[in-house]
């Protein structure tokens, strides 16, 4: 059929963190600017978060019956079999009744049904690789790609050389659309500008052992004069906010989710953040010296590998999960103390940064439908 005679179709899936849900919106955003009568479908799983995030920004969703496989002993694991058959099942069914022209995904619970059933209805796929360590299903998916679109480099070792394409991860634009100034970002958390700061953000639901070393080490923050943003989580606030009311030290604010995050970045002298792939795509943005602490029981321990390819540029700190406790306040101090270092590490980071990302990966979309 010749393509001017309907929309465009293309199904995007990804979904169960903010880290596969926020690319995707991206790129469908990204789609709609180039070809703004597009039909776009997503497919999501059932009871995670993309089942309310996607509606809101005008797209609609359908729900696979899918989860995880729990790599521990798990009764959950006894239904996975029955999840993945009904799921390739509506997935067939979906690709069916939709007839995409391409097939989009970003990761999470539901991308290997539909990828995998788009491979089995002749439909081309792009598959959207945020990490330097893919998982399983994107590393037998990518044989069947037309594209796989990489956020590192050096990723030929996991799929064939000329069907990768280096995109970097899409990120959440309106952190950069408004560029804060020094001055008005210290006024927004009630800094003293001559003080430093240290932002720590552990994602939108807190870092347990991030926090918990923090709390350990309040007094280091109050004796040294360090200021200190603290994004806990909405599970931690209450335990930070009573621990930090004990200190006497009005340097120390905490907050569950901070939603002007481009004020925090703007105020930080050092950020400490784990290393997701989506955050450190928003770090490379933000150009600012990092210390990485990688969530160390992530699928295929993918965050130590994304926080070790930035550490061998130069780029980051990467400090253990299992060393945080001891060697949080170490690590900040030898970095306030060293400033040609902090200037390396902002430039060599910024460095790494791919702006437009999202709209990259829908051209190459385009391009592969036209094909």
């Amino acid at each position: 059929m010749n393509m001017q005679e309907r929309k465009l179709k293309v199904i995007i899936s990804g979904g169960g963190t903010g880290g596969h849900i926020f690319p995707a919106l991206a790129i469908a955003g990204a789609f709609k600017k180039i070809v703004p009568d597009a039909d776009i479908l997503f497919v999501g799983a059932k009871g995670r978060m993309e089942m309310e995030k996607v509606p809101r920004y005008g797209f609609p969703i359908i729900g696979l019956w899918i989860s995880g496989f729990k790599r521990e002993l798990s009764a959950s694991n006894l239904l996975f079999p029955c999840k993945l058959l009904v799921s390739m099942i509506k997935a067939l069914s979906i690709i069916t009744k939709f007839k995409p022209d391409l097939v989009i995904g970003t990761g999470g619970y539901a991308s290997g049904p539909i990828l995998r059933a788009a491979t089995w209805l002749k439909i081309p796929i792009l598959i959207q690789e945020q990490n330097n360590f893919p998982g399983v299903t994107n590393r037998i998916l990518g044989r069947k790609a037309a594209c796989i679109c990489t956020a590192f480099e050096g990723m030929e070792i996991y799929f064939p050389k000329d069907k990768i394409l280096l995109t970097g991860n899409p990120i959440r634009e309106e952190i950069f659309m408004e560029k804060a100034d020094k001055a008005t970002a210290y006024a927004a958390f009630g800094l003293d500008h001559q003080k430093p700061v240290i932002f720590v953000v552990g994602g939108s639901q807190g870092a347990r052992s991030i926090n918990q070393a923090i709390t350990a080490n309040l007094e280091f923050f109050k004796k040294n004069q360090i200021q200190l943003i603290w994004q806990t989580g909405v599970n931690y606030l209450q335990t930070a906010k009573n621990n930090v009311a004990k200190l006497n030290y009005d340097g120390i604010k905490v907050f569950d989710f901070i939603n002007e995050i481009n004020l925090a970045f703007e105020a930080a002298t050092v950020v400490v953040s784990r290393a997701g792939a989506i955050a450190i795509s928003e770090l490379c943005r933000v150009g600012k010296p990092v210390i990485l602490v990688p969530f160390p029981f992530a699928a295929g321990d993918h965050q130590t590998k994304n926080a070790q390819a930035l550490k061998e540029k130069n780029a980051a700190i990467l400090l253990p999960d299992t060393m945080v406790h001891q060697n949080i306040t170490t690590e900040i101090a030898s970095l306030l103390a060293d400033g040609q270092k902090q200037t390396l590490m902002a430039a060599s980071i910024k460095m790494m940064a791919i702006p437009n990302s999202a709209a990259m990966i829908a051209e190459r979309a385009l391009q592969i439908i036209k094909a």
